[in-house]
């Protein structure tokens, strides 16, 4: 099966996480398919904090892969985020 999932990269105390479709059976920091975003949860000011690739995205959940539960919410956020840019 084939999972889009977050990956760590980064030193300690300064988490960096790339959004990754990978096989399910691969381990968390082995090779990936594709990276498709990344996301730094400790982003100071005029960082970017997330940055995903929606088609890519949309493209994988077509042919069947799945998301993990961060990763959902992430994608969702990201959405409704760019929702409201093109609107307002």
């Amino acid at each position: 099966m084939v999972t889009i999932r977050l990956t760590r990269r980064g030193a300690r105390n300064q988490p960096f996480y790339h959004v990754v479709v990978t096989d399910s059976r691969k381990r968390q920091g082995g090779k990936s398919l594709e990276m498709v975003g990344f996301f730094n949860p400790v982003a100071r000011r005029n960082d970017t904090k997330l940055r995903l690739d929606l088609p890519r995205i949309d493209f994988w959940l077509g042919q069947g892969a799945q998301q993990s539960d961060r990763v959902g919410a992430l994608v969702k956020a990201y959405r409704k985020q760019a929702e409201v840019a093109l609107s307002g």
